[in-house]
């Protein structure tokens, strides 16, 4: 689909204008007079209130409209899959171990892991508030349909996650394209795409056809979404894209474009390739036998527990032990680059994520008999339209 600068303007409009209305909810659910609150509850809200797309939220609620349903039956579940967001940008930080998250210091780099986790777990835990919250304005059978659909969210999600971290863990390369999208439909297409669709489908009080047609869409448009963030984490503006440029490759991701580009290297360029890939980001694993353990020696020796000489042996047995491991450099990162462009990845990449957007568009086609013209069909289109620019 075309774009169109009065398109642009209504997917920016639309966006901005819900989330605008989902933040305020999350304000709202937020305690502001708990005890802790500064060290718990303030930050919950430190990366709602960064500036982001708002994706998620506008899904839900332009699927809810465009059946005949109203805001109010969409707001709230939109606010759970927000918070439930964030939650996960929390932990999929730490789990990837990243800098930059919405062009800002990741939360674990700020305040540290224990309480980075924390935040996140309390994020989960209130995002089944709004939930239940719906009740009033939906009913029983519908919130209730909505919570399986959340459940099975979560699982799908932690399941995709799994399988990428096991992938890292294992050093396993020997993936096709289908692994990867399988991995991607699961981690991402389920809270991101699919769920947001089937929230708003239900709260507008649609069967189980026209909600499984639309989750359709939302798959192969989620596909399509992923394959273009991965390719914008090689090829993007840090201000535009807001995360940090290259990380992909410096955490050792299974990308699309890593793929083919590991099936299409010569033996000699894949083996250094999977070398380089296994080896940890700088300062992600610090010695073990340095700053924890030398201040204790050093009083050992002071109060007279320990010789001199005895603390200068324990001091070398350990660094024995414990020596230092081998960590990527900017020049592996910027060779696994130059493999990925000498092997045509990146367009590779981009082609596949077009084929996705022509099947999330004949998806979403087979739904316009029954999806009311408005504002909010409109924008199911225009995203369609919007991940095809930056895919270009």
């Amino acid at each position: 689909m075309p774009d169109t600068p009065s398109a642009s303007g209504l997917l920016t409009g639309y966006l901005d204008e819900c989330r605008a209305l989902v933040v305020e909810e999350i304000r709202r659910l937020v305690p502001a007079d708990r005890p802790h609150a500064a060290f718990l509850y303030e930050l919950m809200l430190e990366y709602p209130l960064r500036e982001a797309k708002g994706l998620r939220p506008a899904l839900c609620i332009a699927t809810c409209r465009a059946l005949g349903g109203t805001l109010e039956a969409a707001l709230r579940p939109a606010a759970a899959l927000e918070l439930y967001h964030n939650a996960f940008l929390i932990h999929d930080d730490i789990e990837d171990e990243s800098h930059l998250r919405r062009g800002r210091p990741t939360l674990h780099h700020l305040h540290g892991v224990p309480v980075a986790i924390n935040v996140g777990d309390a994020m989960l835990a209130l995002s089944l508030q709004p939930l239940l919250d719906n009740i009033g304005f939906i009913g029983l059978g519908p919130s209730l349909r909505i919570l399986q659909v959340v459940a099975h969210m979560a699982r799908e999600s932690s399941e995709g996650q799994a399988l990428e971290l096991e992938w890292i863990r294992r050093g396993v390369w020997a993936l096709e394209d289908e692994d990867y999208v399988r991995m991607v439909e699961q981690k991402t297409c389920w809270y991101s795409f699919i769920t947001p669709v089937k929230v708003g489908a239900i709260a507008a009080r649609q069967d189980e056809r026209r909600t499984g047609m639309l989750a359709e869409f939302a798959r192969c448009l989620g596909i399509a979404f992923q394959i273009q963030d991965d390719v914008l984490n090689l090829s993007g503006d840090v201000g535009a894209y807001g995360k940090e440029i290259g990380g992909d490759l410096w955490e050792g991701k299974r990308t699309l474009m890593l793929l083919h580009m590991m099936r299409h290297a010569t033996s000699e360029e894949r083996a250094e390739a999977g070398r380089i890939l296994s080896l940890p980001r700088p300062g992600v694993h610090p010695s073990a036998q340095g700053s924890a353990l030398e201040p204790l020696l050093e009083q050992l020796v002071t109060e007279g527990e320990l010789l001199p000489g005895g603390r200068e042996r324990l001091l070398r047995v350990l660094a024995a032990s414990h020596p230092p491991r081998e960590e990527k450099t900017p020049e592996q990162v910027r060779f696994l680059l130059g493999l990925i462009q000498r092997h045509g990845s990146l367009d590779y990449a981009r082609q596949k994520a077009r084929e996705w957007l022509r099947r999330a568009e004949e998806s979403l086609t087979a739904c316009e008999g029954w999806l009311l013209p408005s504002e909010h069909r409109t924008l199911l289109h225009t995203l369609l339209s919007y991940v095809l620019q930056r895919v270009k």
